[in-house]
């Protein structure tokens, strides 16, 4: 199996770090490329789209509280681009509130999760998308250039 893209749309470097850790320590062969901001996350998929399209993530990792462009602007825009709108979005967020989950959903958002506080929980999170997205879920066939 080829390695599975995986953009980490988050600008807290410590949770980058944790989420990276995290990732490291699956068995899910994968690249995480990261995106420190909302704006940063829709010029990432608009160059890949332009020049690269065969290199869009199999799946989105998506923080709610961004500077530039919150989350829920990024997976608007996703969601509302014919040419990115298969591609899976989970939000991974410290947000309980029930307004940023129905939103987050309303947006078509394909997962929510809130970002447990400790370094093991987020283990055992990456481990479980690994487990779904990895080895139950078929992602969307890349389009080729």
């Amino acid at each position: 199996m080829s390695a599975i893209q995986i953009l980490l749309v988050e600008d807290n470097e410590g949770d980058v770090f944790m989420i990276r850790e995290a990732l490291e320590n699956t068995s899910a062969r994968h690249q995480l490329s990261v995106a420190k901001d909302g704006l940063e996350a829709i010029e990432t998929l608009m160059h890949r789209l332009k020049t690269e399209s065969s290199n869009l993530p199999d799946l989105i990792l998506l923080d709610i509280n961004l500077p530039k462009r919150n989350g829920h602007e990024v997976l608007q825009f996703i969601k509302h681009s014919e040419d990115l709108r298969h591609l899976p979005v989970v939000i991974l967020t410290t947000s309980s509130s029930p307004e940023d989950i129905f939103a987050a959903y309303h947006h078509y958002a394909n997962g929510y999760i809130t970002k447990p506080s400790g370094g093991k929980d987020l283990s055992d999170v990456a481990d479980q998308i690994e487990e779904y997205w990895v080895g139950l879920s078929q992602f969307p066939p890349k389009i080729q250039s």
